[in-house]
């Protein structure tokens, strides 16, 4: 199965009209790594991934219970996710 995700997984819009990767360009990869288990080569990957999909988790509880966590707390935390993902892009963008 994680053979046919990685063979049909969606190319990057950004990257193609852009020629630059887009501040989630492999997120895709490091996912389908977290998923087989190889947390070290997701990281490396996309060190953000784990926060985002923290934070996707969280929308998604929040959704389903109906606003129960302190909306304060999560567009913080939303916040702090943005800075670690622009972070991150900034590095990769001077690293190449």
């Amino acid at each position: 199965m994680f053979k046919w995700l990685e063979d049909h997984s969606l190319p990057c819009a950004y990257k193609y009209l852009l020629g630059i990767d887009c501040p989630l360009c492999g997120s895709q990869r490091a996912t389908f790594f977290l998923l087989k288990g190889e947390f070290s080569k997701s990281f490396q990957m996309y060190p953000p991934l784990i926060p985002v999909l923290l934070l996707f988790v969280i929308f998604v509880v929040n959704l389903i219970l109906r606003n129960r966590f302190n909306q304060k707390h999560v567009y913080r935390f939303a916040a702090f996710v943005l800075i670690i993902v622009a972070v991150n892009y900034v590095i990769k963008l001077a690293s190449t």
